[in-house]
């Protein structure tokens, strides 16, 4: 089974309110965008890395 759908399927709506309100606390409002933003980078440059690994693959294959 997938770990994700088993994490998911345990939160409900009061968790993740819950875990929402404490990210504002923590982190506060005007911070929350620059974490996202870092977040969002991180993620396309881990799908840019598997791209380039992908085509690297295939390139030895030949």
């Amino acid at each position: 089974m997938n770990i994700g759908l088993i994490v998911l399927g345990m939160l409900g709506w009061p968790q993740i309110v819950l875990i929402i309100v404490a990210i504002l606390i923590l982190f506060g409002g005007r911070k929350i965008p620059e974490l996202m933003k870092g977040l969002g980078s991180g993620v396309k440059e881990f799908k840019d890395a598997i791209k380039e690994g992908e085509e690297g693959s295939d390139k030895k294959a030949e």
